[in-house]
């Protein structure tokens, strides 16, 4: 019960953060171009903010924002009132569909990183304490510290291979 009330207070948590996020971005749009809604234009911007914000933020590799084609497809399935733009309302709904790619990239990313990482490298230290030179070295490092080096590593390697 009390695993089921976590969840639902995370969801809450998650939901109430995309709601900041959309609310400020749309304020943001919306107080440069004077208008109610967000025509095309507009709202491919906010999509580049969204995207900006996601890559300024995790630690993961670059997200690349969905195509333009992609944001007009989804425009049309959240202009509910079918008026051709987009209110904030229908921005949060908008911003909730053409992000939940991104939150399983992400999510896959961090697991491969924070998880799995550490745990292979716990799991290969004892080949590499027998590496000549470099042994000697990694037998003197402690468990967690050789895990947070490696963890490191990866995610380095993953932040250069986008570069």
């Amino acid at each position: 019960m009390e695993q089921a009330l976590n969840k639902l207070q995370g969801m809450y948590i998650r939901k109430m953060q995309i709601k900041i996020i959309t609310d400020r971005i749309f304020d943001t749009i919306k107080n440069d171009t004077g208008r109610a809604n967000l025509k095309f234009e507009d709202l491919y911007i906010a999509v580049l903010l969204v995207y900006n914000d996601i890559n300024k933020f995790l630690p993961v590799t670059h997200i690349d924002p969905p195509s333009k084609a992609k944001v007009r497809e989804i425009m049309k399935e959240c202009d509910f009132n079918l008026d051709g733009e987009i209110d904030r309302i229908e921005f949060y709904d908008f911003i909730r569909r053409i992000t939940s790619d991104t939150v399983t990239i992400v999510s896959k990313r961090l697991l491969l990183t924070f998880a799995i990482a550490p745990t292979v490298a716990l799991l290969t230290k004892k080949i590499t304490e027998g590496i000549p030179h470099v042994g000697n070295m990694v037998r003197s490092l402690p468990n967690s510290v050789y895990a947070s080096t490696v963890t490191l590593a990866v995610w380095w390697h993953q932040k250069q291979k986008l570069s």
